[in-house]
């Protein structure tokens, strides 16, 4: 991979002759693991300007320069997670002769306390090309990494690293894009995060059994109109607010209407039905079938899935049971899907498992060798399997001496219904037939007979572990300890994809460990601690949340403990502060254990929310040492079988997540809005 430095540049032709798509990501790192960033994409005419407003691409408009540049959220990484954005450099307007990427920080934060800044670029077949580190970047809130440009007819890419103090809208308004003055008329202020949504979104759908979120409100930082420096603008200068947002799409409503049926068992009529499936083979055709119509006819949903794997923004067409000669038999994948671009095609085989069917080493062997002879981009295999990092699902022989290379691509059914529900109730679609079509999909998902239900299964090692475990006989080294590990952690994924998606926030793993670190190993160390703990540990970032929730499996007492920890406020006498946490905790279970923190490691006192709410002072250390904040904790029992049944071990950690972040994080969320000038107009009357 070729290392950039500040200021220098590169044809991408030099790098590979796979670059008319490429993938650009950026992480970051923070000593928390809270430190967050978002993403934005500016397509520059040859003045240096944005031809309109729809060619910043940002959180409120994911997709620009006709399909070309797109969004791709978040993805776990070894080190934490980095945000992806798809290029399709052949169908970028001729006009747009320069693409800036940047991110921006909020709520008064800066880049400078985040650490391990990069930008990594990889081209069609996933292969990385070029990594950019930036060392210092300074108390800036708004960060340019680099921008792709046109020289010669040729795209390269220059390594910048400057940044603004301004903030997004300083780095919108020196490229050109209009900027809405805010609502109130505070001069110098941004919106909140989550009030820059279309206002044609409604609140977010909630979990079964979990309430709505109740967005907690971030100021981000005063905007400049400075360019390219960390230099304050005059006070006396009125800076603008905030982008203007893309237009309005359409999202179905949380709550369904009222049946016209006369009695609850009328099933109403579905365009996916899924309850006469009776065989895996069945479910396997039905399902492919489904998921690759819906992406041909919802071409939001469509991309959404296929960008990531370095395919172009251009009309689809999807196919299933193409036979394709092959040795003495020919094959069949499951399916087969066509994006066409300014008359150039791009092609990858499908295959598919439901229920807890495994991929086959030959079958996808087979499959990457007709797609290297008939010159195809990728392989995608779509399973209930959760893809790890550092961890092939599949092994597969790539030879060498072919000069295409193929790219084997793996989704889970998990994405998919997360990616569909993202659309339908959060971000929208183009029109309201493709909404109903992604409503479709989701129900179909969800059916109980379809088969595609995500991770449901911890494997054949997790009752001898849990055992050798209970007996003490399960000793550091032991390779089952090490699929439980993996297990867990694509558990975890699950978990915060399906969170993710009911929520309509950034879910994402934490994961802290070294720059550059082998995931492999980092696993093999959590298994000897596994062994030597008997415990397994997660902790997830939920978007707007004050703090990490932790989740904990102790395989010897059977308990499932989900946890935050959130800081004490700065100002106040401590008694002050645990009456202030008792009563946002009002409407908390009695049994909410709350643990106080202190500077240094002693442990601080504890109780449950049922004695503490007549007595908030035991709380408080009783030796004089400095309140920190505080650790509040739920327990419940822990499945005991490896599947998802009533009993099973996954069931009970999406049943503990749920009700910790419905009974206790919606609780500390929960903050005064804002009120605009014209409300307070209002009050007035």
């Amino acid at each position: 991979m070729h290392e950039m430095v500040k200021g220098s540049n590169i044809g991408l032709a030099e790098l590979s002759e796979d670059t008319g798509s490429v993938m650009v990501s950026l992480a970051w790192s923070s000593d928390t693991g809270e430190g967050d960033a978002d993403v934005s994409v500016l397509l520059l005419d040859g003045n240096g300007k944005v031809g309109n407003d729809a060619d910043f691409c940002f959180y409120n408009n994911p997709v620009a320069g006709r399909g070309s540049v797109q969004l791709l959220g978040k993805t776990p990484t070894a080190e934490g997670s980095e945000d992806r954005i798809g290029f399709d450099l052949d169908a970028v307007p001729p006009e747009v002769e320069r693409i800036v990427v940047a991110a921006s920080r909020y709520d008064g934060s800066r880049f400078g306390d985040l650490h391990d800044l990069r930008l990594t670029l990889a081209d069609g077949a996933g292969e990385g090309l070029l990594r950019f580190a930036i060392e210092d970047s300074g108390a800036v809130s708004a960060l340019i990494f680099g921008e792709i440009y046109r020289r010669s007819g040729a795209w390269k890419f220059r390594a910048i690293g400057d940044g603004y103090a301004s903030g997004l809208a300083g780095l919108a308004t020196d490229f050109g894009v209009d900027i809405d003055d805010d609502a109130d008329g505070a001069a110098g202020q941004e919106e909140p995060r989550e009030a820059r949504e279309p206002a044609a979104v409604p609140p977010p759908a909630a979990v079964p059994g979990v309430r709505p979120v109740i967005p907690a409100q971030a100021s981000p930082p005063a905007a400049s109109s400075a360019g390219g420096t960390a230099q304050e603008p005059p006070a006396r200068e009125k800076r603008p607010a905030r982008p203007r947002t893309a237009k309005k799409k359409v999202t179905l409503p949380a709550a369904a209407r009222k049946s016209l049926a006369e009695s609850d068992a009328w099933n109403e009529a579905r365009l996916f039905p899924a309850s006469a499936l009776k065989s895996d083979r069945e479910r396997e055709t039905r399902a492919t079938s489904v998921v690759l119509s819906v992406m041909a006819q919802v071409p939001e949903f469509g991309r959404r899935l296929t960008a990531a794997f370095g395919a172009p923004a251009g009309r689809m067409e999807t196919f299933t049971e193409v036979s394709f000669p092959h040795g003495e038999a020919p094959r069949r994948p499951d399916g087969v899907i066509r994006v066409e671009r300014a008359g150039k095609l791009w092609t990858a085989l499908v295959e598919t498992k439901t229920n807890g069917s495994a991929l086959k080493t030959d079958q996808v062997q087979a499959y990457m060798d007709i797609a290297a002879r008939r010159g195809y981009e990728a392989v995608i295999t779509l399973s209930n399997d959760v893809a790890l990092e550092g961890s092939s699902l599949v092994d597969v022989r790539i030879d060498g001496r072919r000069k295409h290379r193929v790219a084997l691509r793996h989704l889970s059914w998990a994405e998919v219904a997360h990616q569909a529900q993202m659309l339908i109730r959060h971000e929208g679609v183009g029109n309201a037939a493709h909404a109903w079509l992604l409503q479709e999909l989701l129900h179909y998902l969800q059916h109980e007979n379809s088969g595609c239900h995500g991770f449901q299964n911890m494997g054949a090692a997790w009752v001898p572990v849990r055992r050798g475990i209970d007996d003490e006989t399960l000793c550091q080294g032991d390779p089952r300890a090490l699929e439980v590990i993996e297990n867990w952690e694509r558990l975890v994924r699950q978990v915060c994809l399906r969170l993710g998606g009911e929520l309509g926030q950034k879910v994402l793993p934490v994961q802290r460990a070294k720059r550059g670190a082998d995931p492999r190993v980092r696993r093999v160390e959590l298994a000897d601690q596994l062994c030597a703990q008997g415990r397994l540990h997660a902790v997830i970032r939920i978007e707007g949340t004050p703090g990490l929730l932790a989740i904990t499996a102790d395989l010897r007492t059977g308990k499932l403990r989900t946890s935050i920890e959130v800081p004490a406020p700065e100002s106040g006498y401590p008694l002050s502060k645990a009456k202030r946490l008792i009563r946002r905790l009002a409407a908390a279970p009695a049994d909410l254990h709350i643990e106080t923190l202190v500077e240094g490691d002693a442990p601080g006192p504890r109780g449950t929310l049922e004695r503490l709410r007549p007595e908030p002072a035991d709380i408080l250390p009783k030796d004089g040492a400095q309140l920190t904040g505080f650790r509040l904790s739920l327990f419940k029992g822990m499945g005991s079988g490896r599947g998802n049944a009533e009993s099973g071990f996954i069931r009970s950690v999406d049943a503990a997540v749920d009700r910790f972040y419905a009974a206790v994080v919606v609780l500390l969320e929960t903050q005064p809005t804002r009120r605009s000038r014209t409300d307070a107009q209002t009050d007035g009357c």
